[in-house]
């Protein structure tokens, strides 16, 4: 299983963007897929999560209101639309599916992560 990022970029302050993940692969199922960050100098933090079962979304007290993460179970390919962009937004956007894959008979379990995306925000 495979997961390409999309749409980060430049942007100034209180602008929105919007990223994509698309995931790829043959014989998978996918239980919850996850968005996180990485700010130069500071640790990888969680944005938001969406499980797949119920569709549960966790989105991050510093993203509440402003974030929201959404997926096409069709296309198996995640969003997350960011609107009131600040400064302290900026980071590497990293999306991460955890799931099943079966190898001939046998079920799999995978976690994977994307290639990152950079989101700057400009003051």
């Amino acid at each position: 299983v495979q997961l390409v990022e999309s749409g980060g970029g430049l942007v100034q302050a209180g602008g929105s963007l919007r990223l994509s993940c698309a995931a790829s692969g043959s014989s998978f199922s996918i239980s919850v897929m996850g968005w996180f960050r990485q700010a130069p100098g500071k640790q990888r933090e969680l944005v938001a999560t969406k499980s797949s079962v119920g569709g549960t979304t966790i989105h991050a007290d510093s993203v509440k209101g402003r974030f929201t993460i959404s997926t096409d179970n069709a296309r198996s390919t995640m969003y997350l639309q960011m609107n009131s962009l600040k400064p302290e937004d900026t980071a590497v956007y990293y999306c991460n599916a955890q799931g099943t894959y079966w190898s001939g008979m046998r079920p799999r379990s995978f976690e994977v992560w994307g290639q990152g995306t950079l989101v700057t925000v400009s003051s």
